[in-house]
């Protein structure tokens, strides 16, 4: 891959992964929420959102095929990152490391959630607070969905910090710094959303 071309990719997979996958994330884990007043008002969250104007053009252009290629390149970074953390254990290093894991995690997780809810759907299943309260009656769904969605939201929230970085918005230390503890915020507060909506299932 030529230097242009993978500065360019990297560039659209660092975009990518904040807008429009990450606002997305977002999204899904407020509508989620819903569940934390019952099931009434999950289903007619659930039901405002499949019916917005233009649904599968949305899913299919601003949602599907930009996880795609952030996934699919994400991938590729993964495997051709050589990591130091065993000699050099510094914070960003873990950091790294740990962006790496949490994306192929990640990954596992949302085509299981896929198969779980859309391909279920497509065959005829209708996504509603029942469906989930299904999968996650079973104790392994529910510890594999509260993992995937702390990787989610670290993969998330760590990147926004590269994406600040990546993009010149943070450039010197300083406002690394901050760019950290802001970021760290975005961690634990969308994990505790995520987790406490999954857990409104049960």
């Amino acid at each position: 891959m030529s230097t242009n071309r993978e500065f360019f990719y990297r560039r659209l997979h660092s975009l990518l992964g904040v807008i429009p996958v990450g606002a997305f994330l977002i999204v899904h884990l407020l509508v989620n929420s819903y569940a934390i007043r019952g099931p009434e008002a999950y289903n007619a969250a659930v039901y405002f959102m499949e019916n917005l104007p233009f649904r599968y053009f949305m899913e299919i252009f601003f949602i599907f095929l930009p996880i795609i290629f952030h996934g699919v390149y994400g991938l590729y970074i993964a495997f051709q990152a050589k990591h130091n953390t065993n000699t050099y254990s510094y914070f960003r290093n873990w950091m790294f490391r740990l962006q790496r894991v949490t994306g192929v995690i990640t990954i596992i997780f949302i085509a299981w959630h896929v198969w779980d809810t859309r391909i279920a759907a497509m065959l005829g299943q209708e996504v509603n607070y029942q469906m989930m309260a299904d999968i996650v009656s079973n104790p392994v769904a529910l510890i594999a969905y509260i993992i995937g969605i702390a990787s989610a939201t670290f993969h998330f929230a760590n990147g926004l910090w590269s994406f600040a970085v990546t993009w010149g918005i943070t450039v010197t230390p300083k406002s690394q710094q901050i760019a950290t503890y802001v970021t760290i915020g975005i961690f634990v507060a969308l994990t505790w959303l995520g987790i406490q909506s999954i857990l409104a299932f049960v």
